[in-house]
């Protein structure tokens, strides 16, 4: 999928139900100071749990170097006790291996603690930034909402991972390894010479082995992953209409071609890990032998050249954390590349003014206020000003993609002009705090969700400590109380998803109901009566204004314009500007827009009536 501009978002594949797959192996690697910026946008936000990273680190090489430690006295133990030594020359090796034994598993414990409680808490932050970012974003390509799972679920994962996976692991790899060059030395120098010449071939050559080999086939992974939850979501919730359209078999052949590309790049990069594990067990077994070889050759005791032996083996396993190390971090690279694109998203020009003061009232004043989705297309607002004070209530009215939803969602914050501004309460809207906005400026917007609960979660959702009485009183002025009260169930009726138990015209009754019982100051109401005949429209719009608190104001966005005659101003909108406005009674009375859409409505809805049983 492309967004709206026809340029392909960054790190995704493009697709589509019924378009051929692209396949991105030809792809530009990204830049090493590009990925470096990546991973220490992530890091950044790890500062405010270092100490806790730190030390799960020093526990994790503590863990290590037990293990490695465990084997080498377990070694020397089992050769020593083959000569039938007295008893208490063994004594301390036997407490020794005991203590080992259980300190490895106490430090590998807490050293898990410690690491995913640090991680847990900052992947926390970054889910939160994440979806801020994804939820402010006007583009139409990063609301398709298989990517934006993506990105919030496995992107986000190649954070705790790059921590988890990589970096813990891999300084205690490092710490580990010069243990034990450390200890070799003191039994044989030379040995711990050749020690470190195969700790480098495991620790440093063979991770560099490996990212060369799997980094491009691992760039692909993530935007794949990508597109492949989007395909999801589309085959799902796209069904019927592809079927109607009889585009099943093609969005199929597309999804199944992106998934057999992703299956070939994991079965690339598992045979790739295969030949360089095996490779490593085999460093790992030429090092243990070249060890043996030296230290025979250095006079050294049989049982320290079978400790040395033993131990050369377990360092280079220990070493080869790093070659898992490096492989993860460069699979991680595409997701870590996706998530600090969103991390590091400059937000948007706050209009000037004195930011954090605290809004006067509830006015809503808009001024000369521009918004263009694309550059170089025409408006979908141009230089609108409206006055909306406390208690006001005003009917926006016009064709459809006069800019309507677009004029709500400007009020809400959900987009930000190009040019103008829009004040609530003197105070500019991008200037409010991210948790004031909502409770000064709410309602029914377009295509509200309802979410898979019940009614009485769904209406409390805008005011949670609502009492039964208040859910009345806001399903009734909805027109949705008496249903409600002929389910079994009652207020505890599943609605499905989305809504999908409910009809068209209860959906949105419900969602209404939800926005009476906020009652924020500002109510907005996108299309309350979408979906209904006209009597129930009428009715359901008049109880609606009536249940509307005395001093809050109103901005109605409608198609319909029965039932507006007791408006305070009614705006005609037309390609994103004011070609009228006025109170009902003068717009019908002059020619116009508004007075042709009300004849023909009324027209319409005599006739409809006329046919009604």
């Amino acid at each position: 999928m492309t967004a709206g501009d026809g340029v392909t978002p960054v790190g995704r594949v493009p697709a589509g139900p019924t378009g051929v797959p692209v396949e991105p192996s030809g792809a530009p690697e990204p830049p090493a100071p590009a990925r470096r910026d990546a991973e220490r946008v992530v890091l950044r936000l790890a500062r405010p749990y270092l100490g806790r990273l730190l030390g799960a680190g020093l526990l994790a090489a503590a863990t290590e170097f037990a293990g490695l430690a465990l084997m080498a006295t377990a070694t020397w133990l089992l050769m020593s006790a083959a000569g039938r030594p007295p008893l208490d020359r063994l004594t301390v090796a036997i407490v020794a291996v005991r203590a080992l034994a259980v300190g490895r598993g106490v430090f590998r414990y807490t050293e898990r603690l410690a690491g995913h409680d640090a991680v847990l808490r900052m992947i926390t932050d970054v889910r939160a930034r994440v979806f801020a970012t994804l939820a402010a974003r006007r583009d139409a390509a990063d609301r398709r909402t298989g990517d934006a799972l993506s990105r919030l679920v496995s992107d986000v994962e190649a954070a705790q991972d790059l921590l988890l996976r990589v970096l813990v692991p891999g300084a205690a790899a490092a710490l580990v390894s010069l243990l034990a060059v450390g200890g070799a030395a003191l039994i044989s120098p030379p040995a711990a010479g050749v020690l470190a010449v195969g700790l480098l071939v495991a620790g440093v050559a063979l991770p560099a082995l490996a990212t060369r080999l799997t980094r491009r086939a691992a760039d692909e992974v993530a935007p794949l992953r990508g597109a492949l939850a989007v395909d999801a979501v589309d085959l799902t919730h796209g069904a019927a209409d592809l079927a109607a359209f009889g585009a099943t078999g093609a969005a199929l052949a597309a999804a199944n071609g992106r998934a057999d590309r992703l299956a070939r790049l994991e079965r690339r990069l598992a045979a790739v890990g295969f030949a360089v594990d095996a490779t490593g067990v085999l460093v790992g077994g030429l090092t243990a032998a070249a060890v043996v070889l030296v230290a025979l050759r250095a006079d050294v005791r049989g049982v320290l050249v079978g400790v040395l032996a033993v131990g050369t083996l377990a360092a280079v396993e220990v070493a080869l954390a790093l070659v898992a190390a490096a492989r993860q971090r460069t699979q991680l690279r595409a997701g870590l590349a996706r998530v600090a694109d969103l991390l590091t998203e400059p937000a948007a020009p706050a209009p000037a003014g004195v930011p954090g003061r605290a809004p006067s009232g509830h006015d809503v004043r808009f001024e000369g206020v521009t918004v263009r989705y694309r550059a170089g297309a025409a408006p979908a607002l141009a230089g609108f000003d409206l006055d909306l004070p406390a208690g006001r209530r005003v009917a926006v009215v016009g064709p459809s993609g006069a800019g309507k939803s677009t004029l709500a969602a400007v009020l809400t914050g959900a987009v930000h002009p190009d040019a103008g501004r829009v004040t609530v309460g003197g105070v500019p809207v991008a200037e409010h705090p991210a948790g004031q906005l909502p409770r000064l400026v709410g309602g029914l917007l377009a295509e509200a969700y309802v979410f898979h609960a019940t009614v009485r979660e769904n209406l409390l959702l805008g005011r949670p400590d609502a009492g039964d009485a208040d859910l009345a009183g806001a399903t009734r002025a909805a027109g949705l109380l008496d249903w409600v009260r002929d389910q079994p169930e009652g207020w505890d009726t599943v609605v499905g998803e989305q809504g999908g138990q409910l009809s068209g015209g209860q959906r949105q009754r419900l969602a209404l109901a939800r926005a009476l019982l906020a009652a924020p100051p500002v109510l907005v109401l996108d299309e309350p009566t979408e979906g209904l005949d006209p009597a129930t429209a009428d009715a359901v719009l008049a109880a609606t204004l009536a249940a509307t608190p005395a001093g809050h104001s109103v901005l109605l966005i409608s198609h319909r314009l029965s039932g507006l005659a007791g408006l305070d101003e009614i705006v005609v909108l037309e390609d994103g500007g004011v070609v009228q406005r006025g109170r009902h009674e003068e717009l019908v009375a002059r020619p116009g827009w508004y007075r042709d859409q009300w004849l023909r409505q009324a027209a319409a809805e005599r006739g409809y009536l006329a046919l009604a049983p």
